[in-house]
């Protein structure tokens, strides 16, 4: 049987579109190799995933001795991602970029391995911008961010089929319109703290479900109000929502662009990010799909207008989501996955 190692991790946005990819590899041995994060906990519900723990290295985005140390221990993760790789002699890699992915994507390289990865948000982020140099093909959600190398194809955004077939649930007795509230796998104390704060008001017109990240649950006991730390069946609560509120990672926003679903976005601050969540807002923002506001703009009140508005005018936002030109990145993906691989092995 032929084989494909998988690659990403750090968070649901690295892991879940691999994923995706996964379900149209009934040909293959599959392996993943990622860190001791949330990739190794999500993989021990797919047992016909072979899951390998590699040693990771993450930069930090602050000054740091630690940053001083990443060139010794990416040569020793190189190294044994490519002893793993040489015993498992796959036909090829698919990388979702991240930290997790970068020594596995150069272990391979260097052992000749075609490597097929993918770029989520409008500009490249820095682990993506290394494996572009070792991979054969750079997938991307944006068409926009295909013209930037001659590597680069568009593809769209890989997503689950379980995301598309949700069943709608009565969660709520009054018939207010139900507000989801989201913050990345990870969480985001911002948007948490902007809900709790004013939970009493918001309820008031909303229903809400809150997923808040497994470090920012607090259990409270609310008629209009559900939060849960984290969720494997978010199709459900998709199907539930008649409005997202929402961080913008690439993969959330368009899970929610596939379904339809009205958005406010409110992108991680450039203070403790490259800004790409930014960038992918003003593109949603710009093209008709959501509204966005930046953090530090943000108040309950413009929150609470905007979210308002956004209902009001719902038909305008459904309407350009509907004209998207949605295409199926999962079969586009595969068709390069088995053409660079019979490439190899011709």
């Amino acid at each position: 049987m032929k084989k494909i190692i998988l690659t990403g991790g750090g968070t649901a946005g690295h892991i879940y579109p691999a994923l995706a990819v996964a379900e149209k590899l009934n040909q293959y041995e599959i392996h993943y190799f990622g860190g001791n994060g949330m990739e190794k906990d999500i993989l021990k519900n797919f047992p016909n995933i072979i899951f390998h723990e590699i040693p990771t290295v993450k930069l930090e985005r602050k000054l740091t001795l630690k940053n001083l140390l990443i060139p010794f221990k990416l040569l020793k993760s190189i190294k044994i991602c490519k002893k793993e790789i040489e015993k498992l002699e796959p036909n090829i890699i698919f990388s979702k970029g991240g930290f997790v992915a970068v020594p596995v994507v150069i272990a391979g390289a260097k052992q000749k391995v075609p490597i097929i990865s993918h770029e989520s948000d409008l500009s490249f982020g820095l682990a993506n911008k290394i494996i572009l140099r070792y991979c054969t093909c750079m997938c991307t959600t944006f068409e926009k961010t295909a013209s930037q190398n001659k590597k680069c194809v568009y593809t769209g955004q890989p997503i689950r089929e379980k995301v598309l077939s949700g069943k709608k649930k009565k969660f709520f007795k009054n018939e207010n319109p139900t507000l989801l509230v989201l913050g990345g796998s990870l969480g985001a104390k911002f948007l948490n703290d902007l809900v709790l704060d004013n939970l009493e008001d918001l309820t008031k017109s909303f229903n809400i479900i809150h997923i808040t990240g497994q470090n920012n649950y607090k259990k409270i006991n609310h008629k209009n109000y559900i939060s849960l730390p984290y969720t494997n069946e978010i199709e459900n609560y998709y199907a539930s929502a008649d409005i997202v509120l929402s961080r913008a990672g690439s993969g959330v926003i368009n899970e929610l662009l596939s379904l339809n679903k009205l958005m406010l976005l409110i992108p991680l601050s450039k203070k403790c990010s490259r800004g790409d969540q930014i960038e992918n807002a003003k593109y949603f923002q710009k093209l008709g799909y959501a509204e966005m506001l930046e953090e530090e703009n943000v108040s309950y009140l413009l929150v609470k207008q905007k979210l308002m508005e956004i209902l009001k005018n719902k038909q305008k936002y459904l309407k350009n989501m509907k004209k998207s030109g949605k295409i199926s990145a999962n079969s586009l993906i595969f068709e390069l996955i088995e053409k660079y691989e019979r490439k190899n092995n011709s």
